[in-house]
């Protein structure tokens, strides 16, 4: 069915016809304006409350957490992660600044720079926000971080900077805005938590459609 036939549709049964000049400019109208919705009372909150409350809520959703001093630090801690997880490669996004990182902490685990493939058991990549009001982060695709890292492997490490967390959705999309000057990427993913399902039985299930585990490297700034 095309998109013409789906709207007409949905116009026969609220029994409208065709929009006129005036509702179509409205309506593009409030679209430019990209108006607020409601704001979460928890998440208007000072700064590091904001930081506080993401830790919380990312916790809460089962994501492990590892707070580091600076981002040089990093490949030590996925070092030690991927050792106590018995995982010998490590898959990465082409991210300059993963590149410009001292990777010699990595000992015998081999770190490969390319999409995810069936069978991966760790991927790392950056993040662009981090959602305090449910823990979620913000990644979105380019040329240097494939969506398919986000996804395939069973467990999935995340550098996230305390400056990148914000309080609500509302300001995640307008900094996603400003900083591609409104070309939106082609893919965004919201990521809260690892994945899971309960709709077999109500039986939670880990890892149903993405990765089991979620590690969140969090760079105190």
């Amino acid at each position: 069915m095309s998109r013409a036939e789906i709207m007409n549709n949905i116009r026969r049964g609220l029994g409208r016809g065709e929009a006129s000049p005036e509702q179509r400019a409205a309506a593009l109208a409030r679209i430019e304006a990209r108006a607020d919705n409601l704001i979460p009372q928890r998440a208007q909150l000072p700064r590091p409350e904001q930081v506080a409350l993401f830790k919380t809520m990312a916790l809460d959703a089962a994501a492990e957490l590892i707070e580091l001093d600076s981002i040089e630090q990093a490949p030590a801690a996925i070092a030690d992660w991927l050792a106590a997880q018995q995982i010998s490669e490590l898959v990465c996004a082409s991210d300059p600044a993963l590149q410009a990182l001292d990777w010699s902490a990595l000992g015998t685990i081999n770190r490969i720079e390319r999409v995810a493939q069936a069978g991966d058991m760790a991927s790392l990549t950056g993040s662009f926000a981090g959602i305090a009001e449910t823990g979620t982060l913000m990644l979105h695709s380019g040329s240097s971080s494939p969506t398919t890292l986000n996804f395939l492997p069973d467990n999935h490490l995340v550098i996230l900077h305390e400056s990148h967390i914000v309080g609500v959705y509302e300001e995640a999309w307008k900094r996603l805005r400003s900083a591609t000057a409104g070309q939106i990427p082609r893919t965004v993913n919201l990521i809260t938590g690892p994945s899971r399902s309960a709709d077999i039985e109500q039986k939670l299930q880990m890892g149903a459609h993405g990765p089991r585990t979620l590690v969140i490297l969090l760079i105190k700034e």
